[in-house]
């Protein structure tokens, strides 16, 4: 049987950027969870995914994203994959 790992990276975004990101990581298709956090290090947004995840079940998340992306110069994109062994 696969054992599951959970793997963090973090990306530094500027908020014009931010929707474009987050859509090509949602693509990528092996993301668990994707948290937003501001300069400041407080948390924004926790946006958690599961497989099958796709189209119109996406598009308020996608709002959400788009809103913070209009007043954050800058932020941190925080992303968990499953990788399996």
């Amino acid at each position: 049987m696969a054992k599951n790992n959970v793997r963090t990276e973090t990306i530094e975004v500027k908020g014009d950027r931010l929707l474009a990101k987050i859509k090509e990581i949602v693509h990528e298709g092996n993301v668990r969870r994707i948290t937003i956090t501001n300069e400041k290090g407080k948390r924004l947004l926790v946006i958690p995914l599961t497989l099958g995840v796709v189209g119109a079940v996406l598009l308020p998340v996608y709002a959400a994203v788009g809103a913070l992306a209009a007043v954050l110069s800058k932020c941190s994109v925080e992303v968990e994959r499953v990788v399996r062994d």
